[in-house]
């Protein structure tokens, strides 16, 4: 299974699958029966607040409106309870479509504050179903959402189940957009609104009521609390363009050395006139293009973006000759890797054929110096230093080569 496939499982599964799993757990084990019950009197309450406190403080517009929406629809299926009378059934099988249909827009929107003009209009939204719902159970005309509850196939499985079948439509749909938008983005909010509506369902499924499933909804919004630190930790220590850990992380890593490792600093050829002849958009494509060629540096190296053009990458616990096979073998991939400049002339339509000449082939290179400690390099630094001075003499060699 490639390496890349299974990071993106991992980031998927950690931490929301992990959390999905435990809470399960905790539900369904006799001998944690207690202490769950005891949570059931602050938990709830605390999460939320701990929710709300985050998504102002980090601006996380998406983090209090779920938190929001959560929030107020636990709190009122909890206190409808698990026998609901029919006017509260009905009520009961609004707020469950409702629910997964508000989480999978907000899995769609982008971030815009919370008290801007997009967030007023968020709110609006919000408070227009509040009201719609409030209007209807003053006036006591529940049965127009009487259609909310039928049942749509006609399935004995579906039928005995306490969730009404548009409820299940609506989950399904919410599960999928959230999964759509988490493999796209690759966004940690996004995994995290899945596996929240994962917890919801879980507990709608079951039967749980009254405070154990205000716990199951403090638990989704305990999902998203996590998703949000996530965020702010990749946003700390990795390169937004390429992907990469970025120059905080490598500053971490350096702190961890041993006295053996190498360090390797690698410098895209001619980059300033690339960007210049093409552009910075097309630059930040090989830029991205020689990242991904990084990540599959074997020999136990650890690849960072040191900053422009320039990449490190760390070898902890490795000689200098040890890894100068697998740093050929990385330069090699990225001058075999073919790259492509758009023209702009290209088609813009599909079916339409491509004007000749519109797109070029072009090659990218990489010179690296490599360097270990020794001599007068003596701290990671001193060591960085060197390397530095060793991929000069890769240029000044003549480019697209390994020095050391």
């Amino acid at each position: 299974m490639p390496a890349s496939l299974i990071r993106g499982l991992a980031a998927f599964a950690v931490p929301g699958g992990l959390i999905f799993v435990l809470q399960l757990l905790m539900a369904e084990h006799p001998a944690l029966a207690p202490w769950l019950a005891r949570l059931q009197g602050y938990y709830p309450v605390t999460v939320v607040a701990v929710a709300l406190l985050l998504g102002w403080r980090f601006d996380r517009s998406r983090l209090v409106f779920a938190t929001v929406v959560i929030g107020t629809g636990g709190a009122l299926l909890a206190s409808l309870g698990t026998r609901p009378g029919p006017a509260g059934q009905v009520l009961a099988d609004a707020l469950t479509v409702l629910l997964p249909l508000n989480l999978a827009l907000i899995a769609v929107i982008k971030e815009r504050g919370i008290f801007t003009w997009h967030g007023l209009l968020r709110w609006a939204v919000i408070g227009a179903q509040a009201a719609g719902l409030w209007a209807l159970v003053y006036l006591n005309r529940l049965d127009w959402l009487a259609g909310l509850g039928r049942e749509l196939l006609p399935l004995r499985a579906l039928a005995d189940l306490p969730v009404s079948q548009p409820a299940l439509l609506a989950f399904a749909f919410g599960l999928t957009v959230a999964a759509v938008q988490g493999i796209r983005q690759r966004n940690a909010m996004e995994y995290g609104l899945f596996w929240s509506q994962g917890v919801m369902l879980y507990a709608l499924l079951v039967g749980h009521g009254g405070g154990l499933l205000a716990v199951f909804f403090a638990t989704a919004i305990l999902v998203l609390v996590v998703a949000l630190l996530e965020v702010s930790h990749f946003m700390a220590y990795r390169d937004e363009l390429t992907g990469l850990p970025g120059r905080r992380a490598l500053n971490q890593a350096l702190l961890k050395l041993g006295g053996r490792y190498t360090i390797a600093m690698l410098d895209v050829d001619h980059f300033k006139k690339f960007n210049d002849t093409y552009g910075h958009d097309v630059g930040d494509e090989v830029l991205k293009m020689v990242a991904a060629r990084l990540e599959g540096v074997k020999g136990g190296g650890k690849p960072f973006r040191y900053g422009g053009e320039e990449f490190t990458v760390l070898f902890a616990g490795k000689r200098a000759d040890d890894t100068l096979p697998h740093l050929e073998r990385l330069r090699e991939a990225i001058a075999d890797s073919p790259f492509t400049v758009r023209g702009r002339n290209r088609p813009r339509k599909k079916g339409e054929k491509a004007v000749k000449g519109s797109n070029r082939q072009v090659q990218i290179t990489i010179s690296i110096g490599a360097a270990e400690p020794g001599g007068k390099a003596r701290d990671p630094q001193a060591v960085i230093k060197a390397a530095d001075r060793a991929l000069y003499r890769a240029k000044k060699g003549g480019r697209n080569r390994v020095a050391t």
